[in-house]
């Protein structure tokens, strides 16, 4: 939970490096949250099959847009990428196939333009 929330404490910071276990624990928490809150929709009415969002997962997934676009900005320069990379998902397929090979690859050793590696002082058990 200390990964999702510090995702959301960098709210809409855009520099410095991201780990890979970070950005990938904010997407498993926050597929988690959006399943249940999706459910709670369900159950209370207010989730609509025609726009596939109920009210809270859509309020929700428009209160974390911005920190989920900062990290995987932040996990882009990881990898030594500029954060405009993540335009690439807009192709059709292939560039979200590009895309999750960006985000599954590992950092950049040592210090980058971006800033020092994250996984300096940690375990390297990303």
């Amino acid at each position: 939970m200390s990964w999702y929330l510090e995702v959301l404490k960098n709210y809409a910071v855009f520099s410095g490096r991201a780990r890979r276990k970070e950005y990938w624990m904010f997407l498993l928490i926050n597929l988690v949250i959006v399943l249940v809150l999706n459910f709670i929709d369900y159950l209370t009415g207010t989730f609509s099959p025609r726009a596939g969002v109920g009210l809270l997962g859509g309020l929700y997934s428009l209160a974390v847009l911005i920190p989920s676009i900062a990290v995987a900005v932040r996990r882009l320069h990881d990898t030594g990428r500029t954060g405009w990379w993540i335009l690439i998902g807009l192709i059709p397929v292939i560039g979200s196939i590009i895309f999750l090979i960006f985000m599954v690859l590992d950092s950049e050793p040592g210090t980058n333009e971006y800033g020092p590696n994250p996984k300096e002082g940690h375990s390297a058990t990303a």
